[in-house]
Formats: C-alpha cells, structure tokens, sequence
C-alpha cells in the first residue's frame, strides 16, 4: 500500500472535518472505490492522508468538507408531549460514561439518559431498561413501573414477562406484579398460554414441563426435553428414542421411535431413522415424507427447507421442496432464509478460509433463480418487502428484486437498518442514528463529550478495512500545543488506531476498539479504552482493557505508584487485601485456586471518587467467562499510603 500525505489540503479547515474517498479507473468508469481509514480529520495540524494499492492504475481522491458537530446540549423533559410509541432508546456518551435516554421523532430528548441500557417500548407502552446490571421497567414519561431489581426481563408474550433473580425465573403481569412466587431453573415465554420451564434433580439432569398464564405448573417436569406450542401442539422427547407431539393439556397425539426427531415446521419433522444417520423428515402422522439423505435438515418455513449434502461436517447447503426436490442446488457454503420468498446464498470470501466469512446474493425461494449478482457481506430478513443489508462500502435496503431499494437512507459503513416506529434505526459500524422516511437523519450519536470548558473529548474513527474498527480518544483543551499531540498521539496508539490491521486479506483477525469517559473530576481524566481480538476459526476473541489517568494541566499519565507515598510498602499491603477479598468475600469464588500470587508495582488499575479498583485480565486469575476481575479498594482503607499531598491525588483533590 502507498500512504499518500493530503495536508495541503486541509489547510485553513480547522474548524471542521476532511474526509476523503478514493476511487480506481476500471475502464469504464470510476466504478472500484478502494477503502481507507475512514477517519474524520478536526484539526488542521492532524495528518490528513490516503492509501492506494501499490498496483498500476488510474487513481482519484476525492474530499470534502463538513461542519463540526455541536456538543450536546439535554433540552427540559415535556412530560405532557410523550407518547411511548414515539419514542426511540439512543446512547449518548457523556463524562459520565455511555448512558442511554430516549428521543422522540424529531430527534430531540424526551427521557435523559440515565440508564446503562434501554429497549425499545414494547406495545404496552413498556420498555426494558438496565441500572447496575439490573433490569426494570419504565412508562413513556420515564416512570420506573418495575425498579431495577432482576437480572433480566423478557419481553413481554401474551401479558406475561419471563424475569430472573437470585432465586431463579418467574412471571410478571403488565403491572410488574410477580403472578407467583414459585421459581423455575429456566422459563421460557408465553407461547399459546404455555411456557417452557426445566427444574434439575438432585442428580443434575434437567427435566421439563410447561406453566400457565398464572404460573401453575399445568404439565409437570417429566420430559427430557421440549419445545414451545405452534399451532396447538409442542413435540417433547419422551426418552431416549421416542419422541411424541402433545397438545396443551399434555395428552399425546403422535410418537415417534427415532433416535431424532427434530421440532415440526409446516407439517414436517426432520428425523434420523439411524443413530448418527442421514436425515429426512416426517409427517406430524408419522409416515416418512422425504426419505434419508441428507447431513444436516433445517426445519420447513414457507414450504421449504435447508438441507446440506456434505459429508463429514462440511457445508454444501441448498434449498428444497416438501417433495423433498431441490430448489437451489446443494452446491453452496450458507443458504439463508430470508422470507417472503427469498433467500441469500453464501460463498466463502477465501475458499481456502471460508471462516472469515461470506458473500451473499439474492434469489427467488420459489425458483431459484439468482436475482442480484451484486456481492453483499451482511444481510438480514425481508419484512414488508425490504432486506436491510451491507456490501463492502455501505448499508441499505434491498427490494424483492435483489437490488438497492428506493427507500432511504444509504450510510457507508457495515451494520443493519431497522424500522422504529416512523423512523428508521441505523446501527452501523458501531454506532446509531435515525433517519426518517424520506433519508434526512434526524438523530446521531454523539462523537463531543463535554466535560468543562476548555476541555472535552472527541471520537475519532480508524477503519483500514472491512474487520478493523476502531474509535479513539482525541482529548481537546490541553493549552499546551505540544503537549496536546504528546498527550493525543499516545491515545492513538494505545488505542491501536495506526498501523495495525492494515494486513489486507493476509489479516488473520478481525479487531474492534472502543472508548468510554470513565472518570473526570478536577483535573483528572480517566479513560476506560477497550478492546477484543477475534482469530478467525477459534472458538472466542480476547478482550483488552486499559485505563489512562491524564492530567490535563500537564499531560502526565499517572502509574498505580504514583497514587502512593514513596518508599510505601504499597504493594504488599494491596497484595494482601485483594488476597483476602478472594478468601472471604464469596463473589470471588470462581478465582482459581493458587493462582493469585498478589499484584505487581505496575499492576491495572482505576479510580473513582471514593476508591481504588485493581483487575486482572481474563484467564490470569480466573477462568474466561469471568472477565476482568475486579477489586474494589476505598481509599479510607489505604489513607496511611496515599500520598495526599503528591500531584496525582492533588489532580482530582
């Protein structure tokens, strides 16, 4: 790749963004748009430039100019005004961190954010919203109908909601009144006034039955497994080789004596007539529909099914009928069904790495004719005739025929467009937005975080490719100029916001990095920097996280030593606090044993207002699904350490 410097260019633009696009001759056009950083450039002492392969050809870089975005301003609540079916969750990130309010059609805040998550308003004109990894319920005005108390919520299915706590799941009415007090290990939704639950036995197996509206355990937990109700009947496996669809009062209407039986969709089940076998499908009756011969069977939707023909674990999926002929050849890596009669098919983008994933195009389910032969890497389900998809440079629509819909709106970058109300809801590389129907946006996230004047925090995005993604820090306000790029240039890089992920196809990962203002008192600046690494084809990406404490007076960045007297035995003394946190508190129990060997001089960190946090990375201490663990240690605790009267406590004191 060359790296062509732009500065010239942007030369007089200080007070707002350069962006840039690069375009390649093909002989016939400039049709071939090359991708670059995607950044935008808001000062004009940034390094503005743009790539292009270091092939022979025609080249054109194109640039303009937009005006800065203002920094956001939380107009006064009008309870009177709000109606919950106008309303929008939507981020915003503040000196307080990410939280989440909610905006009306215009774009303009209707509820302030003040919540770590929010959904959007259900038809009962409630939402699900999160506190401190807790869940409640709020009105449209902003009214808490349910306090943040269980650990999860459901949307609501036929006037009942699934919740969880400590003690496990139950149901809630419209009111937030718990329609019982018993507790299920598992409780699915309503789904024709049955819900799914499972209760374990003493010996560890689970075993599953269905409640009521009421919370009434109308089918006891005798099954080894089941499925939800479609239809007036749900199919329950029995044991080991026998299955059998039932209805609602659990009186059985079919068996089958299959080592599979697989859950019914249009009047078929897919089956293994053999242990390990090849599948086919039955009727509801018993009788076999299609005979055995395939390595994977979906189930039927619309009249038709998936199937793959591939042997050991390999992908050659394609579509049939309920005659068992096929539709679409079994010829291709992925086969989507899409609805409304269509479906996307998949082909490796490496065919020597098919997990990096795949191209699509559109075809009639009914035919299989291909419609579009314009390659998409992301699609997602038709509803009311439009597909929201993306391509290498952009999301969109797609009508019926495979091609880019009239309906607005079209944003470069990779995510999904979604219908909220009269709105659309963008979220595309990352972050959301709202546009009305006729494409004008009407709302975006905010990429200005206030804190005091002169300071605040901008975003700035990096994208070199399609599976390189990041947003870093630029901190303005430092009155110092070169402090200022010392400060912003160290942000970058910690962010790893230059050079890597520039790989082209030889990039063996994908990687996505983001940022959060995690405290800012006085002087002191605390970002909260994270990010997760995904080796194409393993079974999980690794997170990374890293706190910067900055003091914006002098741009120093503050070390966990640099909080304590010197010559303080600081790390023993934090050593063993943390160390008898893990013996004493039970939150820690999933720590492994004997692997804390007590922190180290330089050990991560943060802090707040009232205490010092000490974390481990995933696996140091403890298994993955544990994440960063944490330990929270009050400043009252260690106060004979500290040293009060040293720059970094002075920064936020």
């Amino acid at each position: 790749m060359l790296r062509i410097k732009l500065n010239e260019l942007g030369k007089g633009w200080d007070t707002g963004l350069v962006q840039t696009e690069v375009w390649r001759w093909d002989g016939i056009g400039w049709n071939e748009c090359i991708p670059q950083q995607e950044e935008d450039f808001i000062r004009a002492d940034d390094e503005l430039f743009v790539t292009i392969p270091a092939v022979e050809g025609l080249y054109r870089v194109d640039y303009f100019r937009k005006p800065p975005e203002p920094q956001i301003v939380l107009p006064e609540v009008e309870e009177s005004a709000l109606r919950a079916d106008l309303l929008h969750p939507a981020p915003f990130k503040l000196k307080e961190g990410t939280l989440w309010g909610y905006i009306n059609n215009e774009g303009r805040t209707a509820i302030e954010p003040r919540y770590d998550y929010a959904e959007d308003f259900q038809p009962n004109g409630l939402a699900i919203v999160q506190r401190k990894d807790r869940s409640g319920l709020i009105d449209g005005t902003g009214k808490e109908k349910v306090k943040p108390v269980y650990s999860f919520i459901a949307p609501f299915s036929e006037g009942r909601a699934v919740v969880s706590d400590a003690k496990g799941y139950t149901l809630i009415d419209e009111k937030g009144k718990e329609v019982t007090s018993a507790r299920a290990d598992y409780l699915n939704s309503l789904h024709e006034g049955r819900a799914l639950f499972s209760r374990q036995s003493t010996t560890g197996t689970s075993r599953y039955g269905y409640w009521d509206a009421q919370g009434k355990e109308v089918l006891p937990a005798v099954y080894e497994d089941a499925g939800d109700f479609m239809g007036g009947t749900a199919l329950v496996k029995i044991k080991d080789g026998e299955f059998a669809l039932i209805d609602p009062q659990g009186a059985v209407l079919h068996s089958y004596h299959y080592p599979f039986v697989g859950y019914p969709g249009d009047g078929l089940l897919a089956f293994q007539a053999e242990e390990n076998g090849k599948y086919g499908y039955l009727r509801t009756d018993g009788t076999i529909a299609i005979q055995p011969q395939f390595t994977a069977a979906l189930p039927f939707s619309g009249g038709r099914a998936v199937i793959n023909t591939a042997a050991d674990y390999g992908n050659a999926y394609g579509l049939i009928d309920m005659k068992g002929q096929q539709i679409i050849p079994a010829t291709y890596y992925e086969v989507l069904q899409l609805g409304e009669d269509r479906v996307a098919l998949g082909t490796p983008l490496d065919a020597a790495r098919p997990y990096i994933g795949s191209r699509y195009v559109i075809a009639d389910a009914v035919t299989g004719r291909i419609l579009s032969n314009h390659p998409l890497l992301g699609v997602n389900n038709y509803q009311n005739s439009l597909a929201s998809v993306y391509d290498a440079k952009e999301t969109y629509f797609i009508d019926k025929s495979g091609q880019k819909a009239a309906q607005p709106p079209v944003i470069p970058g990779a995510g999904t467009l979604s219908f909220s109300g009269s709105l659309i809801r963008a979220d595309v590389d990352l972050r959301m937005s709202y546009y009305d129907r006729s494409g004008k946006q009407v709302w975006r996230q905010n990429s200005v975080i206030p804190l005091r004047p002169p300071y605040s925090v901008l975003e700035k995005k990096y994208k070199p490719n399609k599976d390189y993604l990041v947003y870093y820090p630029v901190v303005e306000g430092i009155a110092i100029t070169d402090v200022s790029r010392v400060v912003n240039d160290k942000l970058r890089s910690l962010s790893l916001a230059e050079g890597a992920g520039t790989g082209g196809t030889a990039q063996d990962f994908s990687y996505t990095g983001d940022f959060n203002v995690s405290f800012f008192r006085k002087n002191l600046l605390v970002l909260e920097l994270n990010g997760y690494r995904f080796p194409f084809g393993a079974a999980h990406g690794m997170p990374t996280k890293i706190y910067t404490h900055i003091n914006l007076r002098n741009g120093k960045f503050y070390r966990l030593g640099d909080l304590f007297k010197p010559g303080s035995k600081y790390v023993q003394k934090l050593s063993d606090i943390v160390g008898k946190q893990i013996a004493n508190d039970p939150q820690y129990s999933y720590v492994f044993p004997n692997t804390y060997k007590g922190i180290t001089a330089d050990q991560p960190f943060y802090v707040d207002e009232e205490a010092l946090y000490l974390y481990f990375a995933p696996y140091e201490i403890a298994p993955y699904a544990a994440g960063f663990p944490t330990f929270r240690i009050p400043y009252a605790e260690i106060m004979g350490l500290i040293s009060t009267e040293g720059e970094f406590w002075q920064s936020f004191h």
